[in-house]
C-alpha cells in the first residue's frame, strides 16, 4: 500500500467509512487516480490546470470512485471556470466583492461538525443587502469557501450540510433571483464541485420561495432532489436530521446564536473588519491563478455554446427557451 500517504492524517474510522461508502481502496488508489489522469488527454479543449494526485482524489471521492463519473466532474469543474471567467478572475478572499459577502456572513460556517462529521454551512437569506452584495459575489464567496474547506480530507469523505434560513426574506428580494442566476448556482454546486452534499435544508421558507423551488426542480438531479428538505417552521423535522447540539439557537439548537463574522475572520485573518484593501496572505485558488489570461485568448474568438455543452454533459435535460425570457424575474412585482 505505497499510496496510503494520500490518506495521511485520516482517522481509522474515516478510512473505514471511505471504504464502505465510497469504495475507496488504499491498495489501488494510485491506479484509480492514474486512470482518471489518462482520460484528461482525450479532452484537449478543456484547460485542466491541476492534475496532481491529491486534487484528482477529491473528484474520485465525490463520485464514489466511478472513474468516468469522477472525470466528468473534473471536466465540468474546469469547464465551468472557463465559461464563467469573470467569476473566477480575482478568486480570493480579499477580492472586494467576495470580502464583502464573507463579512456579511455569506456563507456562515459552523466550527463544529454534525454527528456524521459533516461541515455545516449557513445562509441567512434576509441578510442579503442587494445594494451591497450581488448574487454573483455571494455565489463566488460560497464557492471559494468550499475550495478552502475541501482541502480537508475528512470533509472530502464526510461532506457538507447547507441550511438556508428564509425568515424575513422579502418578496422584493426574491424577485432578484432570476432563472439564469439560479441555474448558474446549481451548475456550480451540483454539477461542477467535488463535494458530497448530505442535505440542503430550507427553514421558514415563505410561499414564494416554495414557488421558486418548484421552478428550479427540473434542473436538479434526482439525487439532489432527495436531499433537499423543506422544513417550513417545523424545527423538529430539522432536529431529526441534524442534532440540536450541533446547531445555533436560531435553529432551535443549543449553541449560541451564529456570529456572522466567524468564517470571514477565519479566511481573512484578524483585520477582516478593515474595509480598506486587505493584502495579507489569503487563500489563492492555485488552479485558477494564471489561467485566466490564456483561457481568455482561447475563449474570445469562438464564443462557447454554453447551454449545449452543459446539455451534452448530461446536466440539463432541456434547453432554455431563449436567453431573453430566461433573464426575466420569476416573480413580477406589479
Amino acid at each position: 500500500a505505497e499510496m496510503t500517504h494520500l490518506q495521511a492524517g485520516l482517522s481509522p474510522e474515516t478510512i473505514e467509512k471511505a471504504r464502505l461508502e465510497l469504495n475507496e481502496n488504499p491498495d489501488i488508489l494510485h491506479q484509480d487516480i492514474q486512470q482518471v489522469r489518462d482520460m484528461i488527454i482525450t479532452r484537449p479543449d478543456i484547460g485542466f490546470l491541476r492534475t496532481d494526485d491529491a486534487f484528482i482524489l477529491r473528484f474520485l471521492r465525490a463520485r464514489k470512485f466511478h472513474q468516468t463519473e469522477a472525470f466528468r466532474l473534473l471536466a465540468q469543474y474546469f469547464q465551468y471556470r472557463q465559461l464563467n471567467l469573470d467569476m473566477f478572475k480575482n478568486f480570493k478572499a480579499d477580492d472586494p466583492g467576495i470580502k464583502r459577502a464573507l463579512t456579511d456572513g455569506f456563507p456562515g460556517v459552523l466550527e463544529n461538525r454534525d454527528h456524521c462529521g459533516r461541515k455545516i454551512l449557513l445562509l441567512f437569506a434576509a441578510n442579503w443587502d442587494q445594494s451591497r452584495n450581488s448574487f454573483i459575489d455571494i455565489l463566488r464567496a460560497i464557492l471559494l469557501s468550499l475550495e478552502v474547506l475541501i482541502e480537508d480530507q475528512e470533509l472530502q469523505i464526510n461532506g457538507f450540510i447547507l441550511i438556508i434560513d428564509w425568515s424575513n426574506f422579502s418578496f422584493k428580494q426574491a424577485s432578484k433571483l432570476t432563472p439564469s442566476i439560479l441555474k448558474l448556482a446549481i451548475e456550480g454546486l451540483q454539477d461542477s464541485f467535488p463535494a458530497r452534499f448530505g442535505g440542503v435544508h430550507f427553514v421558514n421558507q415563505p410561499w414564494y420561495i416554495h414557488a421558486l423551488y418548484t421552478l428550479i426542480k427540473p434542473f436538479l438531479k434526482d439525487k439532489t432532489r432527495k436531499r433537499i428538505f423543506l422544513h417550513g417552521n417545523n424545527l423538529n423535522s430539522l432536529h431529526q436530521l441534524i442534532h440540536p447540539e450541533c446547531l445555533p439557537s436560531e435553529f432551535g439548537g443549543t449553541l449560541p446564536p451564529y456570529d456572522m463574522g466567524t468564517w470571514a475572520r477565519t479566511l481573512l485573518g484578524p483585520d477582516y473588519s478593515d474595509e480598506n484593501e486587505y493584502t495579507h496572505t489569503s487563500y489563492n485558488a492555485m488552479h485558477v491563478k494564471h489561467a485566466s489570461s490564456t483561457l481568455e485568448r482561447e475563449a474570445s474568438p469562438k464564443p462557447m455554446k454554453r447551454s449545449q455543452s452543459v446539455v451534452e454533459a448530461g446536466t440539463l435535460k432541456h434547453e432554455d427557451q431563449g436567453e431573453s425570457e430566461n433573464t426575466q424575474p420569476l416573480l413580477a412585482l406589479d
